[in-house]
Parts: C-alpha cells; structure tokens; sequence
C-alpha cells in the first residue's frame, strides 16, 4: 500500500502563509464591529457611516472573487496572491492612519478587495501544493481552522485592542501581519497558472458589483434621500438595470462567471439558500450587536469582546459534529436544521433583549443556539455546494457559494441597519409628547442606534432611549428570526427527500 508523503517544508511554510492571510481576513470581519461604538465617538460617525465602515469592505470582496481567479491562473497564483497580500497591508496601514471617515470608508473598500485576492488564492495556492489526499485534508483542515479562530475570536480581540491601546491598532496589526505573510509566502508558495484560462468576465463583473452597491446605497441612503424622491428611485432603477444586465451578460458569455446552469443540481441550489441565509441573519447581526451589548446594557469594549464569545465560539465547536451529521442523516436535513436553530437563537435574543431587567445573562441562551445552528450549517454548506458538482466546476461553485455569502451580508448590514433606526424612531415618536419633526426624530433615532450618547437639552430621558434601543433591535431580531426560518424551509424543500444530495468535499470555514 502507497502511503501519501509527507509535505515538504516548502509546502509547509506557504501553507503558514495561506493560514495567516486566512487569520487577518477573519479578523477584519469579525474585529472591527467590536470598536464601531468607539469609532462613532473619536472620528464622530454617524450611523449610515458605521455602516459602510463595514459595507466597503464586504461589497469589495464581492467584486473581485470571479475575476481573481481569471487573473491567477492566467498571471500566476503566487504572483497575484503576493500583491494582494501587499494591498492588504498598505490598505490596513491607512485605515489605522487616518482620522477621515469618508477615508476610513475608502481604504476599507480596498482592504476588501485586496482580502478578496487573497482569499481565492489561498484555495488555489492549498490546491496546487497538497494534492495528496491525507496532506491535502490536513492542509484545508488548518486553513478551516485558522479562518474559524479569525471569525470567531475577532471580537474579543478587537475589544482588547482597544482597551489595551487604542483603535487604530485594530488594523495597523495587520500591517505586521501582512510583511510576515508576504514573506513566508515569498519563500513557500509555488508559481502555478492554468494554460487554458480564457477571456476575463468583465461585463459579468461590473453589472453585478454595481447592482450590489446600487441596492445597498438604496438602502442606507433611502430614508435620508425619501424612498419615493426621484434620486432614490435613480439609485434604484440602476440596482435593477444592473442586474438585468448581469443575466444578459451571463447568458451569453461563452464562460460565465455564474453558469446558472448548476442551479438545476437540488443540492447545489439548497446549500446556497442556506450559503445566503446564515448572512440573512447570523453574520450581519454581529455589526449591531456590539452596540447592543455596550449602548443598551453598559459593558465596556472588553466586556463586549467577552460576551460576543458567547455568539461565536459555537461555531468553532460544533462543525465536526455538524459533518458527521451530514454524512448519517445527509445534508438536506442537516442544513435546514441548523438554519432553523439559528432562527430560534434570534428570537430568544429577542425575549433576552426586552426583559425589564437584560444583562448578558438573558442574552446568553439565544446567542449560543445562533452560534450552533451556525455551526451545523456553515461547513456542510460549503461541502455541499462544491461536493454537488464536478470536480472541474469546484471553484466556479466555490465562487458562487462565496458570492451568495457576500452580496446577502452586504445587502443585509444596510437592511438591518435600516430596520434599527426605524424601530427606534417608532419608539420615539410615540414616547415623546406632542408632534415632533420629522427630520429632527430621524437624527435622534439614528444617534441612539449608532450607540451616541444624547446631549441633556435633547429632552429625551434615558429611560425612553433605553426603550427605543430595545425596540430597534426587537425589530432587527424578529427580522433575522422570520427570514432565516422562511430560508430554512426553502433550503430543505429545494433539496428534495433524496438522500444524493450533496458528497461532502474537503471542510473549511467562511464568514
């Protein structure tokens, strides 16, 4: 019997590169929500830049997931992962730098972008240096590891930061990081190119990044703008037309980024309603929750970091069982379940929230449930979706699976946002007495919801704050709860009863 060799230490050093890149991605996802609180106090931002302080970086790595791929294999793996690893950290270095908000906003945006890059690459780069079966699992399995500690430990380090210095470390860490990953992989990763990688899909790329951006603008600019006012309808005419365009551009491009073909395969098509619905719910609430944590019940940055643990290290933990699940009763079943655990976990976030006397201590049974029906969906989505196809359609799956993720958590930072504000000023409008402006209410509603406090000639009590905050995330949790549920029953009913529906393929985490 021929037993896999070993990784040569080549093979090993780049797949400590691939590791930490994965690590620093995780972090800028899951790190920064924990100093937005602190960020809307130094820089003074208000609530709509909050959210595009994370909206920039999500739609960016939508952007160029297709294309990065095209670019590697026609101009070298190793050659694009090691600008895109240079990008992140001259990026990084002007997020900690600046005290502009609209420049915090750009760099953020190519820090997302240049995440991206790295992300597609660290699948090709693991791809091509582990092809044997034994060292090939073990490669994916840190690299699903690493990636999972990023998202899952990202707010408390973020919390720590901040308490320990200042919040500007939050990203000029990855400055460090990103010359000690530029350079191992310098050393490790191996130069590969596919000879037969053709034209790249510009059309496809432009129409769908345009449409992701114009619907997340009309989202968070709407309520300020007028959902009905001509400009808002401008912004919305180009959503649609954007992404008309984007399946015109796909039906008739000879190599589609999306081939929607693949949506045909059952299982295929539920995993990415369950890809889609853990970024309806889980991922976009982890933004807010935050302000939640230090705005509505008092904590500090650290102790914000330490309860949001509570939210994420579930999904460390209950993976492995989450696969073996899989393989006994199929994932069909496996991932609506863990949807619908998700969806249980929003609503008795819910009832924790609006006791009379909420701590962490209410929150803590519907923030573990989330983090668990997290874990039982996440890898055996990612499994599913590339394991339904043929093995030389894995990373156009791979790309769609991802693009789900991003384009519903972008679009849902913004309606989550929205949500807040609106419940809060529901809230406002009728505690306050006698009629106040409109204008004046939606400033004030958007204060409370970005977690600012309110000045003493407000004439508004922090009774009636606390009342309002509770009342916006009420509406954000039974949002999330409702939609991950009508998703969940979507997936499982799309899967069909057939137990072919889906062979797990090699696990790894993602946001």
């Amino acid at each position: 019997m021929i037993q896999d060799p070993s990784p040569s230490r080549r093979s090993l050093v780049a797949l400590a590169a691939v590791c930490l890149s994965s690590l620093m991605f995780g972090l800028e996802i899951s790190s920064v929500p924990a100093i937005l609180p602190t960020l809307e106090q130094v820089m003074h931002a208000d609530f709509m830049q909050l959210q595009w302080i994370m909206n920039a970086y999500t739609i960016a790595v939508t952007t160029v997931l297709m294309a990065t791929g095209t670019l590697a294999d026609r101009y070298g793996r190793r050659r694009v992962f090691l600008i895109g690893i240079i990008a992140f950290g001259i990026a990084s270095l002007i997020c900690g730098l600046t005290q502009s908000v609209s420049v915090l906003i750009v760099a953020r945006f190519v820090q997302g972008m240049s995440g991206g890059v790295m992300l597609i690459c660290q699948v090709a780069v693991l791809s091509h240096q582990f092809r044997e079966g034994r060292a090939r699992g073990m490669a994916f399995g840190w690299w699903g590891i690493i990636f999972g500690i990023g998202l899952g430990f990202g707010p408390i380090v973020g919390g720590a930061i901040v308490a320990v210095w200042s919040w500007e470390w939050v990203f000029l860490i990855h400055v460090a990081l990103s010359l000690v990953t530029w350079l191992l992989a310098l050393g490790g990763v191996e130069e590969s190119r596919d000879p037969e990688t053709t034209h790249l899909d510009l059309a496809g790329i432009l129409t769908l990044s345009l449409a992701v951006f114009a619907l997340a603008f009309f989202i968070t600019q709407g309520p300020d703008l007028g959902f009905a006012s001509p400009a808002a309808l401008a912004v919305l005419g180009v959503a649609i037309a954007s992404f008309v365009a984007f399946l015109i551009a796909e039906k008739r491009s000879p190599r589609p980024m999306f081939d929607f073909s693949v949506f045909r395969i059952r299982a295929f098509s539920g995993a990415v309603i369950g890809s889609a619905a853990m970024n309806v719910s889980f991922w976009p609430f982890m933004i807010y929750l935050p302000i939640w944590f230090q705005a509505g019940l008092g904590y500090d940055s650290v102790a914000v970091g330490a309860a949001l643990l509570a939210y994420t290290l579930p999904t460390l933990v209950v993976p492995p069982l989450a696969e073996r699940l899989s393989l006994r009763y199929r994932p069909g079943l496996v991932i609506p379940a863990g949807l619908f655990l998700i969806g249980s976990g929003f609503l008795a976030m819910k009832l924790g929230s609006s006791v009379e006397a909420a701590s962490w201590l209410t929150m803590l049974p519907g923030c573990v449930l989330a983090g668990i029906g997290l874990g039982f969906t996440n890898t055996p989505v990612t499994n599913t979706t590339t394991g339904a196809v043929a093995a030389n359609r894995a990373g156009m799956a791979s790309g769609i699976d991802m693009s789900a993720r991003m384009i519903s958590f972008a679009i849902n930072i913004a309606l989550m946002g929205f949500l807040l504000v609106e419940g809060v000023r529901a809230s406002l409008k009728a505690a306050l007495p006698g009629e106040v402006d409109g204008a004046m209410l939606r400033q004030l509603a958007q204060q409370i919801a970005s977690g600012a406090a309110l000045s003493p000639d407000s004439g508004v009590s922090a009774e009636t704050v606390h009342d309002a905050l509770t009342n916006g995330f009420g509406w954000i949790l039974l949002y999330g709860g409702i939609a991950v549920w009508l998703l969940a029953i979507a997936s499982y009913f799309v899967f069909g009863r057939s137990r072919a529906d889906g062979a797990p393929a090699c696990a790894a985490g993602r946001a």
